[in-house]
């Protein structure tokens, strides 16, 4: 025996050979061992690995419970082995890890197979000898590179937490980490974020065919992904069918029929900038960042908004914010395209260079270029290229080779919105959109600006006017009025025409149908600081203008203060404050903050006056300026509301009021300096109105907001009817019109 192993030894090639193998042999254990030890980086400890915590997506959920959005880095929700489907499961064992229940986390045989084809034979073909667990703890803890021998490295290093795993968890408790942990397509973590996204349910209710395509995509998330390569995926998703029958998890019979089956997704984006209510996810992200500030785990650590799995409960009304964005994009796409019909080859955004070299002046590269001392001419260089810009279009976003200039002019051409709807009892938020499309237009018209309100603040002067003592009664001239103390102004009526100056109307009738001249007069009457008073008390906070023009709403609000104090018309006299957020759970579902809004509980006015200023408002849509909503759109809710137009008709406005939902909407350009060609156009029964009128029509045909759209008002006082019950309009009579010299100039009173 000797004598052959003698005689083996001086043959030099195997001689090399033995001393080559043991070399190699020696240098991978050494190399593992210092592994162990921790040369390549600490390795999680048993003890460490026992309270494995994953970053998890901060959840926002609607009234309901709804997920409506996720605030996160990682797209990851976590889930229990109770929520799995069998066949999630078992698809997932018969295509990754056949043999996961007979190891111990690593399967030798494979793992063979890898090192001597895939790394000493460098044969990628040859296929992976990942475990569920290696592949967890490449999951859980990343790979690094070493420059030299990565692979191996990162595999040992894999291998030694795989083996820690197994010791310290069940086979369930591993499939539970692996399912909440492994990579999706389009960059999304957990088998409950990749159901959400990619069939917009939850992982406990895929069927058989969804989980095996989600399974599918785990050997290349992006070759296989569902959405970008439905062939490549629905192949794949059938040799998980396969692999599922060849081990015994699914009969051979269903087979032919499940391959067969369509790839059907239900996408649904979780993309901070797009999906359902991106404004509102934006609005309650940055009061959610203000309150997480305030308050500590009771670990004494502060919480992060992105990491730790947060639960917002907020007031938002998954299906009826549907409704609104709907009605949104129905009547602001036909308006757009009859707002740049009107202006045609004059539009200002085509003619008007002075305003796109404003805006152009203003970004932020110009502005840098310009402080490093560049010349015109050469910022014009640096910025006139042209290049591939994504376009946002009603019709479907384009993209064009364009220069910036280019790109100014075509978005200052769009016409905004901004929509909110309460509960008028809490100020809970229903719906909330801020604008026409988060992904392009990120400025908020809910909770950042501040606009001229027009003719809806005339209610506010009207509810200080029968507060005061005026009778509902009371006629007022419809002729202009120049006040010599306010450099001869002459406030008109809307259309431009001189009104007969015979003719009186009622409060009623004057606010119904938004006449300017008789506004001002009645705020002449009453005062401006009684009104500014009234107002203070419906919670406008701001500094309101003290000029008689401030009855024609030259005062610029906010829609949120706004919808808060129309609240009061619903609510007993007593004003809201529109609130999102109800209360905030720790992953684990504990209590962390809860919030009931403090509202004041005096009231803005009295009842008598909040009946009769109703009455009038549901006039304003019986027979005035709302109208429409009667004889165009066909609603025949109980409703009460008010428009409003800016000068120049800058701004449309419209606030509808029903007896348990307050809903403001508003129209108009971002640049002050562009309005509507048109009155016909512009004006709020015609810009706002129909938003609010095609969101009705919706909640009217789903028989779940019942009780809201079929609740009524409650009934006025005999009083009230009594002292409204009078001619909307009366005629000076002959004798008093011959006689009476009707005083054309005058000075306002109403600010003493």
């Amino acid at each position: 025996m000797s004598f052959k192993i003698s005689r083996w030894f001086k043959n030099k090639w195997l001689k090399w050979l033995f001393v080559f193998g043991t070399t190699i042999l020696f240098f991978f254990v050494g190399l593992y061992f210092s592994i162990y030890l921790g040369f390549f980086g600490e390795l999680p400890t048993t003890e460490s690995l026992g309270g494995i915590k994953q970053d998890q997506a901060t959840q926002v959920l609607d009234k309901d419970g709804a997920l409506i959005g996720k605030y996160y880095i990682y797209d990851r929700q976590p889930l229990q082995f109770k929520d799995f489907p069998k066949y999630l499961i078992d698809a997932l064992v018969a295509t990754e890890d056949v043999r996961f229940y007979e190891h111990d986390g690593i399967d030798n045989v494979s793992l063979l197979r890898v090192f001597v084809k895939s790394i000493l034979l460098q044969d990628r073909s040859s296929g992976g000898g990942s475990t569920i667990t290696l592949q967890l703890a490449k999951n859980l803890f990343g790979r690094q590179d070493f420059l030299l021998f990565s692979t191996v490295i990162n595999k040992f290093k894999e291998s030694i937490v795989a083996t820690r795993i197994e010791e310290i968890y069940s086979k369930n408790e591993i499939l539970t980490l692996y399912l909440n942990t492994v990579p999706f397509s389009d960059n999304t973590y957990g088998i409950e974020s990749a159901s959400r996204k990619f069939f917009n349910k939850p992982a406990s209710e895929l069927s058989i065919s969804e989980a095996a395509t989600l399974v599918g995509t785990l050997k290349a998330n992006s070759f296989y992904n569902p959405r970008r390569n439905p062939k490549n995926c629905k192949k794949r998703r059938n040799v998980v069918f396969h692999q599922m029958v060849k081990y015994d998890y699914l009969d051979e019979e269903v087979l032919d029929t499940l391959v067969h089956q369509d790839l059907i997704l239900n996408y649904r984006s979780f993309n901070h900038d797009v999906g359902i209510a991106p404004y509102f996810r934006e609005a309650v992200k940055q009061e959610l960042a203000a309150i997480l500030d305030t308050i500590k785990s009771p670990e004494g650590h502060s919480y992060n908004l992105y990491k730790d799995g947060l639960i917002v409960h907020t007031t938002l009304d998954y299906k009826m914010q549907e409704s609104a964005e709907t009605a949104v994009k129905e009547h602001l796409s036909q308006l757009q395209s009859d707002f740049e019909l009107s202006y045609g080859e004059s539009a200002p955004w085509l003619k008007n260079k002075s305003l796109v070299e404003s805006v152009y002046k203003n970004l932020p590269q110009y502005k840098s270029f310009k402080a490093q001392g560049l010349s015109d001419g050469q910022i014009e260089d640096s910025l006139g290229l042209k290049r591939d810009v994504s376009l946002f279009s009603w019709q479907g976003d384009t993209i064009r080779n364009i220069t910036i200039k280019d790109s100014i002019r075509h978005y200052l051409k769009f016409l905004n919105t901004g929509m909110l709807s309460i509960d008028p009892t809490t100020g809970a938020v229903r719906t909330y959109v801020g604008g026409i499309d988060y992904r392009y237009f990120k400025y908020d018209h809910i909770s950042q600006s501040e606009r001229q309100v027009g003719s809806t603040f005339k209610p506010f002067v009207y509810t200080a006017a029968i507060e005061n003592g005026m009778n509902p009664c009371t006629y007022f001239s419809l002729s202009e009025v120049t006040y010599s103390n306010y450099e001869d102004w002459t406030p008109s009526n809307s259309g431009g025409k001189q009104e007969d100056q015979y003719v009186n109307y009622t409060l009623e009738k004057a606010l119904s149908n938004s006449v300017n001249t008789i506004a001002v007069k009645v705020l002449n009457d009453v005062g401006i600081p009684k009104v500014l008073n009234q107002v203070q008390k419906l919670g406008v906070t701001k500094a309101l203008p003290e000029e008689p023009a401030l009855a024609l709403g030259v005062a610029e609000m906010n829609l949120k203060e706004l919808t808060g104090a129309y609240a009061s018309y619903v609510n007993q006299g007593k004003p809201v404050k529109p609130y999102y957020i109800t209360k905030i759970e720790d992953r684990a579902g504990n209590l962390i903050v809860d919030y009931s809004p403090e509202h004041s509980q005096e009231k803005a006015f009295s009842s008598y006056t909040n009946q009769v200023l109703l009455e009038m408002m549901k006039s304003t849509v019986n027979t005035g300026t709302a109208q429409r909503l009667r004889t165009t759109y066909k609603l025949k809710n109980e409703i009460a509301g008010k428009t409003g137009t800016t000068q120049d008709n800058k701004d449309g406005w419209f606030v509808g009021i029903t007896p348990k939902l307050v809903t403001v909407t508003w129209v108009g350009n971002d640049n002050h300096s562009i309005g509507f060609k048109t009155t016909g156009l512009g004006q709020g029964a015609n810009s706002a109105l129909p938003i609010f009128a095609k969101f009705y029509q919706k909640l009217n045909a789903a028989p779940e907001f019942d009780t809201i759209t079929r609740t009524q008002f409650e009934n006025p006082s005999e009083q009230v009817i009594e002292d409204l019950d009078c001619e909307p309009e009366k005629r000076d009579t002959f004798i008093k019109r011959l006689f009476s010299k009707k005083k054309k100039t005058k000075k306002f009173k109403g600010n003493k």
